[in-house]
């Protein structure tokens, strides 16, 4: 008869009280053989008196415990890894074994006391986070906030706030605020895009592009073109760009335009310096110097000589100044008044407005640089 079926036919005053017993002799004994044995290797002899005076559910949560480890230590890798599951499974069990730490055999007492404290923290840390609530306004008046805040750089949330009470909205300021900050990117100043700057002003921008004629010699191209409406106001060819020169073409191109640009865009080529911020200064204009290495604040004019390169010069031999001069009028002209753009939505920067289609519509192609491109129009 075992020890647990005697319990139940004792009375229930002796059997509770053999059982508390039991259970601290079985805890004694286990500290004093960690105190006085603590060197010395576990014998089948000791380890079946200790197991004596162990309860039930201590035998099976050992039991557990070491084949929990065995399975760890029976994978066919050279250092086995306990996954997440498996540090918690050893961390509860060892909370219910008195003499658990002669029974860890992977690890160190240590590892496992940290793995607990890990557990411990992530559990509170996950029980005393907040549930997401849903949001107490609709998709669709967040998807205005966030229009309006990306729209309206110098809006703030109350003024945008004020926007929404006009259209019989309402909300709070702080709700505002947290739809805003997930529209808006970061950006280190307050203030007004360059895109959005570029649209208020009447900006050009001028740079310089440099090729070579059929005798291998450098020679440049020179151009100014207008950032809003993409139409290319003034181009030139020399050998030898001087400040003095580059001035003379600014005054040439503001000579004859009726409407003069508010602002300048340039880059810090040395072709450029003091002559010509003088020269632009004299009508009224301000120069806006690009950052260094930043080809984008000058996009407009890069696009165009890229498209002035691929399109025309790639598939040019240059015979001197004076045909450059004419290759490049010839572009200009055919970039201004045929060539659709596609930031101004296929539209030509000088050309007529599109008109409707005949009903039989006879095409008719002209040649543009000896046939390097063609423009059409419907006859008459």
């Amino acid at each position: 008869m075992t020890f647990q079926a005697e319990l139940s036919e004792m009375p229930p005053v002796i059997a509770r009280f053999a059982g508390q017993l039991r259970t601290a002799v079985g805890k004694l004994f286990a500290k004093v053989r960690e105190a006085l044995l603590p060197e010395l290797p576990p014998s089948l002899l000791g380890g079946f008196a200790a197991d004596v005076a162990r309860t039930r559910s201590q035998l099976l949560a050992e039991n557990a415990f070491l084949r929990q480890q065995l399975i760890v230590a029976n994978r066919s890798v050279n250092r086995p890894r306990l996954r997440r599951c498996e540090r918690g499974v050893l961390a509860f069990l060892a909370a219910r074994i008195p003499s658990w730490r002669s029974a860890l055999l992977i690890v160190k007492p240590a590892t496992l006391i940290r793995w607990h404290r890990e557990g411990f923290r992530s559990f509170w840390r996950a029980k005393s986070k907040t549930p997401s609530r849903e949001p107490r306004i609709g998709a669709e008046v967040a998807a205005l906030i966030r229009r309006m805040a990306v729209e309206n750089r110098l809006w703030g949330a109350e003024r945008i706030r004020g926007e929404l009470l006009k259209l019989g909205i309402r909300v709070a300021k702080r709700t505002v605020q947290k739809y805003m900050r997930r529209a808006r990117s970061p950006s280190p100043s307050d203030g007004q895009a360059w895109q959005t700057f570029l649209k208020n002003h009447t900006v050009w921008a001028c740079d310089f592009l440099q090729t070579y004629d059929i005798w291998f010699r450098q020679i440049f191209a020179f151009v100014i073109v207008d950032v809003n409406t993409k139409r290319v106001v003034h181009i030139a060819a020399t050998r030898a760009p001087t400040q003095e020169w580059t001035a003379q073409q600014l005054r040439n191109a503001t000579a004859f335009d009726a409407e003069l640009p508010r602002f300048m865009i340039r880059d810090n080529d040395a072709k450029f310096g003091s002559d010509f911020d003088r020269a632009a200064q004299g009508v009224g204009v301000r120069v806006i110097r690009t950052a260094i290495h930043a080809p984008l604040m000058n996009a407009t004019c890069e696009r165009f000589l890229g498209s002035l390169r691929r399109e025309c010069l790639d598939h040019v031999i240059i015979l001197g100044v004076l045909h450059f001069e004419r290759v490049l009028s010839e572009y200009a002209a055919f970039f201004n008044n045929v060539r659709p753009h596609q930031g101004l939505t296929q539209r030509v920067p000088m050309g007529a407005t599109r008109s409707e289609p005949a009903p039989t519509p006879h095409i008719q192609p002209r040649p543009v640089l000896g046939g390097l491109h063609h423009d059409y129009t419907a006859a008459a």
